[in-house]
């Protein structure tokens, strides 16, 4: 595992935000479809589906790319392999995204470095989900009547 900054993630995970998720289709079997799921439904984040197809899902409109997606995105979550990332990561700086999420298990140190030189927060190497459990294991609540629901100690 990558070693990320936690005041990151936890600003990810608790400011409002747009997330294009590459890799996410119809498939239940894939792993993003239910992870998507979660971050729309337990973090309150929107979610826009980025697939060849430009399939829509969870009753989303997807994209075919990060360049048809209408602008701001916040957050690129990306669940492609290592050996693609690199060319979603550029795009996600060329399409003004906020920061690039590396799912669990994509590592490409050198997309990283590039998004953190171009100003995007990068996490790398973990799961939205992960990180929820973790939070929810110190004490954390999903409040859901903030906006995004996840909420520190008080």
């Amino acid at each position: 595992m990558s070693r990320n900054d936690p005041a990151v993630i936890d600003r990810l995970m608790t400011q409002p935000g747009r997330w294009a998720v590459v890799g996410l289709t119809g498939n239940t079997a894939r792993t993003a479809h239910p992870v998507a799921a979660r971050i729309r439904d337990d973090l309150g984040m929107t979610i826009v589906p980025v697939n060849p197809k430009g399939e829509a899902v969870h009753g989303e409109p997807g994209f075919r790319t990060l360049a048809e997606v209408p602008q701001p995105v916040d957050v690129v979550d990306c669940f492609v392999n290592s050996r693609r990332v690199g060319a979603v990561v550029d795009q996600a700086v060329a399409a003004g995204a906020k920061a690039v999420w590396l799912q669990l298990g994509v590592v490409d140190h050198d997309a990283a470095a590039r998004a953190a030189a171009a100003g995007l927060d990068v996490v790398m190497d973990t799961c939205p989900l992960i990180e929820l459990r973790a939070r929810l294991q110190r004490g954390w609540t999903l409040d859901p009547r903030r906006t995004p629901p996840l909420a520190p100690p008080a």
